[in-house]
């Protein structure tokens, strides 16, 4: 039986082992945890009601008369996705992926490189906190303008805003994820010889992999919606720019079609990281 003073006794652990039932204030792994619907009649139900709340909305707009420039019928908005995918929203949407991937690449191997760098050292976490903190909270298409004053109208301001974004949401989210491996765990591999990289490898890596995901998946949540806002602000050809451009001429049909592919965009993210995180980290949803 393991002693119950044995995490005691690993001093480089100490002041960051974290109870893994007690809630964090950037812990968000309850996004990741919503029950997903089993056997066909859930999911043939989940899409009835799509059917029929769509079906309500066209009712009532064509009942009110709503004129189409004010709220456009969900027939319409279906339309012009069919019609003129390829024509209006096919580039835009290339632009906006290109950018958001980029973004995302970037600043996710930072935040998950930085995560590390406070596990293994303690102490940078009273210089870091501070900083990521302030990047938690501040809308980063705010700094789109000066961005673009230093780096002009390509595509590196955007880039830099949608990293700036998913890097801290990666890192708070892998950093907690690391701390919550178990401390028994950790001085077991180090009984047997492991170093720090044999440790992160087979033991805290595995351990934090729920969290990992949970940071890729609201980091990227954050990174689309920066993206299509930094586009709103700073140019581009992407979505964002289409946003305002099919508001500008009243083109309110295209403009919900443009909302539309957004959504499933963000959709299909938080699917793709629930997919993953059902998995290869099945053993903690």
């Amino acid at each position: 039986m393991t002693p119950d003073n044995l995490a005691n006794k690993i001093p480089d652990f100490k002041s960051n082992q974290t109870n893994p039932g007690a809630a964090n204030p950037v812990d968000m792994t309850a996004v990741a945890t919503i029950r997903r619907a089993k056997g066909l009649r859930e999911i043939i139900s989940v899409i009835l009601l799509a059917v029929v709340v769509v079906s309500l909305l066209e009712l009532i707009l064509t009942w009110t008369h709503t004129p189409k420039y004010v709220f456009p019928k969900p027939t319409e908005i279906i339309h012009s996705l069919f019609t003129d995918f390829s024509k209006l929203y096919w580039v835009p949407l290339t632009q906006t992926v290109q950018t958001f991937f980029m973004g995302l690449i970037i600043g996710a191997s930072i935040g998950l490189a930085l995560a590390v760098l406070v596990t293994l050292k303690p102490g940078l976490d009273i210089f870091i906190s501070p900083y990521i903190i302030i990047l938690v909270t501040t809308p980063m298409v705010a700094l789109i303008p000066f961005l673009m004053l230093k780096l002009g109208f390509g595509m590196a301001p955007r880039v830099i805003a949608i990293s700036l974004a998913t890097g801290p949401m990666v890192m708070i989210n892998s950093a907690t994820g690391f701390r919550r491996t178990n401390a028994e765990l950790i001085a077991l591999g180090r009984s047997y010889g492991a170093t720090e990289f044999q440790l992160f490898r087979k033991i805290r890596f595995p351990f934090a992999l729920p969290m990992i995901i949970v940071g890729f998946m609201v980091g990227s949540i954050f990174g689309l919606l920066t993206a299509v806002g930094s586009e709103m602000v700073g140019g581009g050809m992407g979505l964002g720019n289409r946003l305002i451009y099919f508001s500008s001429l009243v083109q309110m049909p295209q403009f919900g079609s443009v909302l539309v592919i957004v959504s499933t965009f963000g959709v299909g993210i938080y699917s793709f990281f629930t997919f993953v995180s059902r998995k290869w980290a099945s053993w903690d949803v």
